[in-house]
């Protein structure tokens, strides 16, 4: 099991910062070798279920991750969404968060706890470079693409 943060500005106001970041099917745009579907109906909220499956044909795994926390941006207060993870191989938790920033920008922290089952724990400082790397892309991305 390894944690991770990430942190980014964007010039964009809280709220559209916010709907870039949890439209959740918008992340299989932006990870390689990824499709998203969500499994409830909308607006997002406590309980929403959505899955990330990775990889192609046989070597593909999903990463089942429900809502647990579901605070939208108001006035002066940062957005807070929590996800858990659910599966069978991916396990954790995300935490996103979007609060102001330095000169009216956005803020965002992004922390995750992510674990595959089956895999040793020597091979946790791979998993979280390239998971820093990859969800780092992805957040990028996704705060670029409107």
């Amino acid at each position: 099991m390894v944690t991770f943060l990430i942190e980014r500005t964007a010039p964009l106001p809280r709220a559209e910062t916010w709907r870039r970041l949890t439209e959740w099917s918008r992340h299989g745009d932006v990870v390689p070798l990824t499709r998203v579907t969500v499994e409830t109906p909308g607006p997002t909220g406590v309980g929403t279920v959505f899955v990330a499956r990775t990889g192609v044909g046989p070597l593909a795994f999903d990463d089942r991750m429900e809502v647990t926390v579901w605070r939208p941006p108001a006035e002066e207060a940062a957005g807070f969404c929590r996800l858990e993870k659910r599966g069978r191989v991916v396990t954790g938790w995300a935490e996103i968060e979007v609060a102001v920033g330095p000169g009216g920008r956005s803020r965002v922290v992004w922390r995750e706890e992510l674990g595959f089952r089956f895999l040793p724990g020597v091979v946790d400082p791979v998993t979280r470079r390239v998971a820093r790397y990859v969800f780092g892309r992805a957040v990028n991305r996704l705060l670029r693409k409107a």
